[in-house]
């Protein structure tokens, strides 16, 4: 099945059931509406030289336009390279790495365009999104006086969208997502999460990651549902729109879902229509978990993935768990087989810690890459580089990524069981622990928060606040509080930018 058939498969069954929103804007489309729209944008980017086996870049705001040059690209067999808008001091490696055709754009960053422009010689048209701007055609008179595309040349094996990695242990890779695989992903997804088209969906989280397109986008369109895309959050503006809307499905990352939560303490109940919320992009704090069970007696599901996946490894039953599994990432999805393997690939016993490999339905490769391809895919399984153990009955638990581990006077310790202990504590916000050089340990643990509005806690605190909790070989050295923390494009505490500031400042 390809992504495009989604749009027409809704137009089958629901040709006047509401399709997509962009809230911001209130622009709406029902399911036949989209299919005519796609085409228009497919017609558009043919007459623009657009064929199968091309590739169209985006660097835009989320928008209903962004979501319609998406399936316009893959209606004629083409890939999407979606740049982040908060990458705009890189885009040129994206883009020369990708060598699409064709750069679509949000006339607010004609600036960085401009700038990077003759840096990037492999674009053969720019257009602008909303309004004439230098050196690029417009997006609504091109697609009016479009002519209709020919005829889908598009096959499941054909990659769909070319997805970039967060670049932590190096350049970002572009891991190339096909059609089929990512479909029938999405597909365990949709029925995990228990969507039917009566359901509303958000995702505020950026189109550009490939969370958002396997965890609000296409789900939702699967089963006819209305899925609502949305540009900017704010906690307060953002509950309203659960509200308004009748949201029943949130899928955002840890900290949105920490806005729903404090924003519904305030106004004494959850959104009303809401059912779940679904977090990716990072590790959950277990007491945001176990807040938004306790407090707001709703489940909120994690999940469990990566840029090569098109997919997730795990995902949590959106449903209220009730035993310690609350803290588990949750099962594997039907899609993907999952094993725990030592440091030679040997599958280690049940409970032991190893790093999790996944084998069917994930990257074709990446882009360009086919050394890297082939040490990550080696023996068949997607070596994910994460850490974790598996229960009897098949639950994965996260310990982190083998590159996070502090190893301090021989002994390795992963940063989320500290940081899962300091969530505990009432007072903090956001934790992260890192490594800090010592010339005795080689490395100390050493936690960084910073603390809700309202709130004060010492570093002599919640060091003693961890003793409580952890075992001597597993507790912090030190706790330094600071007033923000720094953030990465996907909404991921950026650990990388801590750790060399630490190194910095310890050199």
């Amino acid at each position: 099945m390809l992504f495009q058939d989604l749009l027409y498969q809704g137009a089958h069954r629901t040709p006047d059931k509401l399709a997509l929103r962009w809230v911001e804007r209130d622009r709406t489309l029902t399911y036949a509406q989209a299919v005519t729209e796609m085409e228009r944008v497919a017609g558009a980017l043919a007459a623009l030289g657009v064929r199968r086996g091309d590739r169209v870049g985006v660097f835009a705001h989320n928008g209903l336009d962004y979501v319609l040059a998406m399936f316009g690209t893959w209606r004629l067999g083409a890939a999407v390279t979606l740049v982040n808008v908060q990458y705009a001091a890189t885009l040129a490696y994206f883009i020369n790495d990708s060598t699409p055709r064709v750069l679509i754009y949000t006339g607010d960053h004609f600036e960085t365009i401009d700038q990077h422009r003759p840096s990037m010689p492999c674009v053969e048209h720019y257009l602008c999104l909303d309004g004439e701007q230098p050196g690029a055609l417009v997006w609504q008179p091109l697609l009016d006086s479009a002519a209709p595309p020919p005829p889908d040349p598009t096959q499941e094996s054909d990659p769909a969208h070319i997805s970039y990695t967060s670049g932590t242990t190096g350049l970002p890779k572009g891991a190339v997502l096909a059609h089929e695989p990512t479909n029938r992903a999405t597909s365990c997804i949709a029925e995990r999460l228990r969507l039917t088209n009566a359901d509303v969906t958000l995702g505020p989280t950026a189109l550009s990651s490939s969370y958002h397109l396997v965890a609000n986008l296409l789900p939702g369109l699967r089963r006819g549902a209305t899925v609502n895309v949305m540009s900017r959050w704010e906690a307060q503006r953002g509950w309203q729109v659960l509200e308004e809307l009748g949201v029943s499905l949130f899928a955002a990352n840890p900290t949105l879902l920490r806005d729903v939560l404090d924003v519904s303490r305030q106004r004494g109940r959850p959104p009303a229509r809401l059912r779940a919320g679904v977090s990716g992009g990072g590790p959950v704090p277990p007491d945001l978990k176990l807040a938004w069970r306790d407090e707001l007696k709703l489940p909120l599901v994690e999940s469990y993935g990566q840029s090569e996946l098109g997919g997730f490894v795990g995902l949590g039953l959106p449903e209220v768990v009730e035993d310690d599994r609350v803290l588990a990432i949750g099962l594997p999805l039907p899609d993907k087989e999952v094993r725990i393997v030592d440091e030679a690939d040997r599958e280690v016993p049940i409970g032991q810690v190893g790093e999790i490999v996944v084998r069917g339905g994930f990257m074709v490769g990446y882009w360009q890459r086919p050394e890297k391809t082939a040490e990550t895919l080696r023996g068949g399984w997607l070596h994910t580089g994460d850490m974790g153990r598996m229960d009897a009955d098949g639950y994965i638990y996260m310990l982190g990524r083998w590159a996070e581990r502090i190893v301090s006077s021989g002994r390795v310790i992963f940063p989320r069981g500290i940081e899962e202990a300091l969530y505990r504590h009432p007072a903090v916000r956001q934790a992260c622990v890192i490594g800090r050089p010592d010339p005795q340990a080689g490395h100390l643990p050493k936690a960084i928060v910073t603390l809700y509005e309202g709130q004060a806690a010492t570093p002599d605190e919640l060091l003693a606040h961890c003793r409580t909790l952890l075992p001597p070989e597993q507790r912090p050295a030190l706790v330094e509080i600071i007033a923000e923390m720094p953030m990465t494009p996907t909404g991921k505490i950026g650990r990388a930018e801590l750790q060399a500031q630490e190194q910095e400042s310890s050199s």
